[in-house]
């Protein structure tokens, strides 16, 4: 079996890369990324990328069919991946997220590629009422970055046949520690202030809902989704991705980190106007079809997972949403040292790609579109 993973050098990259690796150890992986964040590793004893058979650094969007040659899979994680940076790159987040996507899955299923995993989003349910959300749910995406996962989506129905079967996965928002910790998320980031500042400091009125999901279960559920019965879900599945239990009101998420680091104090705007991000999410479909691989974690245990590795850290820094740890600063501080374009581009690209098998050592170019 070959499988290419697509934005492996991220948050939920090296995870998955663990969980497919640890399923499938006679497997060819082969991840492909364009290398934004690959320096931001955050306490790894091990690099992730060693469990893959090679590591191709290239730009999602201008890949060849050369690199889906005998490629059975492809989980495709890459994006321009929060609403931040989609507000501030919104051109460039509707050519990654969904032009790039697109090509990428034409050229997938010419390939033959047999099955295409993509990592949406529960965030393309934008301003909802109290009534959980289900797939039949009109969707309502409110940022460029939930605009573009619901365009690729429907392109991939566009595309999904008998032979090329597609699982759109709307994960819940992604929380916990990872290889490559991002802050820019909201259980992260209020861990951190209360672990930097023992305060947490809700600019909202507290009420909005957010369905989670820790980065280890998305792992989990790309597995199930490389695995599943074509019978049951189609040949194209789209699929809420996360557990009933863990859809929270922000106030909620604070006060449980408060309860774990503890001396940490809770201000909870109440005079604050209503937060159009909120939305719950009904899983049922994806318990239905997934008995076997739903969320494992607890709300609790990730917020003490993530102090721990915070401790590891020796994390204490009061101003880190200028740090690393926020993926928006990563690609502010490439642009102002002249490495990335307007269009995050890197300025010192060459026409080929460079790919780097870990366990041998082993670099060869290879040329692409």
């Amino acid at each position: 079996m070959k499988i290419l993973i697509t934005g492996n050098l991220g948050y939920v990259g090296p995870g998955v890369t663990r969980r497919l690796r640890a399923r499938y150890p006679d497997a060819t992986l082969i991840g492909i990324d364009t290398g934004y964040f690959a320096h931001c590793l955050t306490g790894a004893a091990r690099l992730p990328e060693a469990a893959l058979d090679t590591q191709i650094y290239a730009d999602i969007r201008r890949i060849s069919r050369d690199v889906l040659e005998d490629v059975d899979a492809v989980v495709h994680l890459a994006a321009i991946s929060n609403d931040p940076m989609g507000n501030v790159y919104e051109a460039v987040t509707f050519d990654v997220n969904y032009r790039a996507g697109a090509d990428l899955a034409a050229l997938a299923r010419d390939a033959g590629v047999r099955s295409f995993v993509f990592a949406s989003s529960c965030s393309v349910y934008g301003a909802a009422d109290d009534h959980p959300r289900t797939e039949q749910s009109e969707v309502a995406p409110i940022t460029a970055y939930a605009k573009s996962k619901v365009l690729l989506e429907r392109r991939l129905g566009e595309l999904a046949n008998e032979n090329f079967h597609v699982t759109c996965l709307r994960f819940a928002t992604a929380c916990g520690m990872s290889d490559r910790l991002r802050l820019d998320l909201v259980l992260n980031d209020f861990v951190a202030c209360a672990i930097s500042t023992k305060r947490i400091t809700v600019l909202s009125d507290g009420t909005p809902w957010r369905p989670l999901i820790n980065v280890s279960d998305m792992a989990r559920a790309v597995e199930w989704a490389l695995e599943r019965d074509v019978a049951a879900g189609g040949h194209f599945l789209v699929v809420n991705t996360g557990g009933d239990a863990w859809n929270y009101q922000v106030q909620e998420l604070a006060n449980a980190v408060a309860r774990i680091v503890l001396g940490t104090e809770v201000s909870i705007n109440h005079q604050a106007p209503p937060d159009k991000r909120s939305y719950r999410v009904d899983f049922s479909l994806f318990r239905e079809l997934a008995p076997r691989h739903q969320p494992q974690m607890s709300l609790l245990g990730t917020i003490e997972g993530l102090r721990l590795g915070l401790a590891a850290m020796h994390f204490d820094d009061q101003n880190f949403r200028s740090s690393p740890l926020m993926r928006l600063r990563v690609l502010t501080d490439l642009r102002s040292r002249g490495l990335l374009t307007e269009s995050l581009d890197w300025i010192d690209k060459i026409p080929v790609h460079t790919e780097v098998a870990p366990l041998t050592g082993h670099i060869s170019a290879v040329a692409t579109a």
